[in-house]
């Protein structure tokens, strides 16, 4: 019955127009994925990584739970294309993170919608933030070059940057999605570079490029219910 009555919660407070656009757009990639022929863990980190965003995006704590199975799709697709930064952030931080975010999100969820409170960072916090990411950009750099990664500039920014979000996500702060505009516009790029270069990776590029328009639109959704509440 609990079981039941979760999934009710989980499936309901979504706009009209969210009910079809989110499944048609999940569909709509899972098509084009199987037309081209990409390979099926490709396809399973695409739609666990979509459903993964929507879900946070609107605030339902099972995004965890579809974020678990979509961190192991996609740390197995990095390492497969030479992406080691992507690799070690997906397995040792993303993973973990998943469950930690089932036990902080659910101390601060809604009594009705059970969808999470929102929050922002503070003038001082975002200047800490960004001070440290910037940092640690850099010497990710230099270590991913060493390494011989196939792209260490572009990989060592989303890698760390996904941190950031990651961690802002599951402080629920709304300056989680500038982190992702960044990190999604980038690794957009970066999957179009290893497509070209023979990797059959077509529904990451969807996905990630998707994920891009979410975060812009989870942005202004965010902004518009933080105004309300001031």
């Amino acid at each position: 019955m609990k079981i039941i009555e979760f999934i009710k919660k989980e499936l309901s407070g979504w706009g009209k127009y969210e009910k079809i656009l989110f499944p048609l757009g999940i569909f709509l990639i899972a098509c084009i994925s199987l037309y081209m022929n990409d390979t099926k863990i490709a396809l399973v980190s695409a739609i666990c990584g979509i459903s993964y965003t929507i879900l946070a995006g609107k605030g339902k704590i099972s995004c965890y739970i579809i974020g678990l199975c979509g961190t192991l799709c996609y740390g197995f697709i990095s390492w497969k294309n030479g992406l080691y930064g992507n690799l070690a952030l997906y397995l040792a931080f993303y993973f973990p993170m998943q469950i930690f975010g089932i036990y902080r999100w659910s101390k601060h969820l809604k009594k009705d919608s059970q969808e999470i409170i929102k929050t922002k960072l503070s003038k001082k916090e975002q200047l800490l933030y960004t001070l440290a990411l910037t940092g640690t950009c850099v010497i990710c750099y230099f270590i991913l070059k060493n390494l011989h990664d196939t792209n260490p500039l572009i990989d060592s920014i989303t890698s760390v940057l996904s941190v950031g979000g990651l961690i802002l996500t599951v402080k629920r702060c709304i300056e989680q999605w500038y982190l992702w505009f960044i990190v999604n516009g980038l690794s957009t790029v970066m999957w179009i570079e290893a497509y070209q270069n023979g990797s059959n990776c077509f529904a990451t590029i969807l996905m990630w490029a998707t994920y891009f328009i979410l975060s812009i639109y989870f942005l202004y959704t965010w902004k518009k219910e933080l105004k309300t509440k001031a």
